[in-house]
């Protein structure tokens, strides 16, 4: 390299703009957090054990309600119960995570978790 010549990023029109990206990065920011506000009103719903248990989560991974079946409150049946429970919430739980990815990949262009976003 010759003295006194830089050959990293010019200054002019040439190089990466740092206020363009910035105000992109700051966009794509904005966009998810609209995205999170978006998705905590949107609701997902599983089900276990034929429809026996249903559960209804909202967006942001609040469990917004639990159906039991009646007839599965026999304390007979609570192992069973608390079995279909635990697969309806997780259940319900990844659909919001797939939805969110989804979503999020739609923002960000595929390019996975930015640290701060």
């Amino acid at each position: 390299m010759a003295k006194g010549k830089f050959t990293g990023f010019s200054g002019g029109g040439g190089g990466m703009n740092m206020n363009n990206l910035m105000r992109q990065a700051q966009k794509m920011k904005e966009d998810m957090e609209k995205m999170e506000a978006e998705l905590s009103e949107k609701e997902v719903e599983s089900t276990a054990g034929g429809g026996a248990v249903r559960v209804v989560a909202t967006g942001d991974k609040k469990i917004k309600q639990i159906f039991i079946e009646p007839e599965l409150l026999d304390p007979e049946e609570a192992e069973m119960l608390m079995d279909m429970l635990v697969v309806a919430v997780n259940e319900c739980l990844d659909k919001v995570d797939e939805i969110k990815n989804s979503e999020m990949g739609k923002i960000s262009g595929g390019m996975g978790n930015i640290p701060g976003f």
